[in-house]
């Protein structure tokens, strides 16, 4: 228990020292620390025990508390460090059953965690609505407000520094489409990191000896089959123009973020054993990174073999090699 303690202890003052690294300065680095400070609590969870990825979600808002601010400890904790905490610890389930693999259990399947990745991605947005507003009218004055100060300041740091160079911005405009734009970008980007920190916190315990669950097979997964009924009320209920049409707003962009993880998984398993494999996904990721839009695509991909089963149907006409 003391070892699991320590863990503990060592992993939160870890994620503390990443958040405030990355809130002292506005550098690449520390916001790419920000975006990994899940990390250390999901190495706890997976390497040790899920009681020292608790001490350490809970030692890391204790050390923002101090160091920082205490609504900003209490917003940490419910959108960053409680869910990589759950998430580690869903991992880690496991059952026995007739059916199951050579350790004689069965894991939590893969699919059901890049599930529960979105809806974390949603929490962590719904827990800032209140620092904006309570309504959906205060929230995107709030948002606004904000984005207008930041911008602002940026421009007049700009104009100190280079004034001929400065290019003229409708900032009006742009306000708009950033209130539109952000929460859902905020929720989607929020689950691919929550997927990825965990893939690395896995790979990481893995390289170390420490992970008890065997590496799974990432491009087999599947989504619930009820997942596509709840995208579709979610994208129904974003055209109301209340709170709520913008949390369902969130939660679409989360789940569309798990469908093209989906779709991913989907092309993988189609290009195995082809001879350019390695030139279709790296073509494809790179697509996806340049320009984006090509992700509506693989999401579409993965939606599709959610309802249609395009990887089933693959496995049963291919030939043996």
């Amino acid at each position: 228990m003391g070892q699991i303690i320590f863990i503990g202890v060592v992993a939160g003052a870890a994620v503390t020292v990443m958040l405030f690294a990355a809130l002292a300065s506005g550098s690449l680095i520390p916001v790419i620390l920000f975006y990994l400070a899940p990390l250390p609590i999901m190495i706890a969870v997976l390497g040790w025990h899920h009681i020292a990825g608790m001490i350490a979600a809970v030692m890391a808002a204790a050390g923002l508390s101090v160091l920082v601010d205490f609504w900003l400890a209490v917003t940490f904790l419910l959108a960053v460090g409680l869910p990589a905490w759950w998430l580690g610890y869903l991992a880690q389930l496991a059952r026995a059953t007739n059916s199951a693999g050579q350790d004689g259990l069965e894991w939590y399947p893969v699919g059901r965690l890049v599930v529960w990745s979105a809806l974390m991605g949603t929490v962590a947005v719904a827990v800032a609505v209140p620092h904006f507003g309570f309504d959906a009218d205060a929230f995107r004055e709030g948002l606004r407000h904000t984005f207008d100060t930041l911008i602002r300041v940026q421009r007049e740091g700009q104009e100190a520094v280079a004034p001929e160079i400065t290019p003229p911005t409708d900032i009006g405009r742009l306000l708009d489409v950033l209130v539109v734009v952000i929460p859902p970008a905020s929720a989607a980007l929020s689950t691919v990191t929550n997927v990825f920190n965990l893939w690395l916190a896995g790979r990481i315990v893995r390289f170390s000896g420490q992970l008890k669950r065997p590496w799974p097979v990432l491009s087999d997964m599947a989504l619930p089959p009820f997942l596509p009924a709840v995208l579709a009320l979610a994208i129904g209920g974003a055209f109301m123009t209340n709170l709520l049409g913008i949390l369902c707003g969130v939660l679409a962009a989360s789940l569309f973020m798990a469908y093209a993880l989906l779709g991913f998984a989907v092309l993988h398993t189609l290009t195995r054993g082809h001879n350019a494999r390695s030139f279709l996904l790296a073509g494809t990721y790179g697509a996806v990174f340049m320009f984006g839009w090509p992700l509506i695509v693989i999401a579409a991909v993965g939606l599709a073999d959610a309802t249609l089963g395009i990887r089933a149907r693959l496995t049963r006409v291919r030939r043996p090699p």
